[in-house]
């Protein structure tokens, strides 16, 4: 199993960009250029929570867990 970031989806429905969401979170627009690429080894849960918060949605709107 391997899981997927599925970040972008989410914010071209709510019309989001990278640099607006990495502001209102509180986060580097790097940081949050990893998550759309699904190059993050790990995710802090604090940062989870406010793209969460942010975006209105749940976790499991943006991690997804698919056959490797």
């Amino acid at each position: 199993m391997k899981i997927i970031i599925t970040l972008n989806d989410i914010m071209e429905e709510k019309k989001i960009s990278l640099i607006e969401l990495a502001e209102k979170v509180g986060t580097t627009n790097a940081e949050l250029f990893a998550f759309l690429n699904n190059r993050v080894e790990s995710i802090d849960l604090s940062t989870l929570a406010a793209i969460c918060k942010e975006l209105d949605c749940q976790p499991g709107d943006i991690l997804k867990c698919v056959n490797k």
